[in-house]
């Protein structure tokens, strides 16, 4: 699997439905933040894991929140479902709509793990930390 470009555009983001563990696998042997969403029946999962990248990367605290903050926004929202899992470094998001949408959050949360919080400020209006 080749590595992510940082930012990912949401077109680049791996389809890992049925072979997780293969591509949790190359980013962790790429020392990456590993992303991907799953398809599960009509719905879609998103998946963001900071683990993979090493003990030298470091998700800092605004980052946590700002991540919390957009999970609590989606759920609030029903774009997700509320058994999100929300850190501190892997994050999860299950019954996204569409697969357009779960791409487009997938690239927002791989960019917030790399310190990025622009586009999810951008795929998530609204989602103030203070929710």
């Amino acid at each position: 699997m080749q590595q992510l470009p940082i930012p990912c555009p949401g077109h680049l983001i791996p389809d890992a439905t049925n072979r997780f563990e293969a591509a949790y696998r190359a980013a962790k042997a790429q020392r990456a933040v590993f992303v991907g969403i799953e398809r599960e029946g009509e719905w879609w999962t998103v998946k963001a894991d900071a683990l993979t990248a090493g003990p030298g990367h470091v998700v800092q605290d605004a980052v946590n929140a700002a991540l919390r903050a957009a999970i609590v926004r989606l759920v609030r929202e029903r774009e997700t479902n509320s058994d999100a899992f929300a850190g501190p470094v892997y994050f999860m998001l299950h019954g996204v709509p569409s697969e357009g949408r779960a791409r487009e959050l997938a690239a927002a949360f791989h960019a917030a793990l790399y310190g990025d919080l622009g586009p999810l400020h951008r795929g998530v209006p609204g989602a103030d930390v203070d929710e």
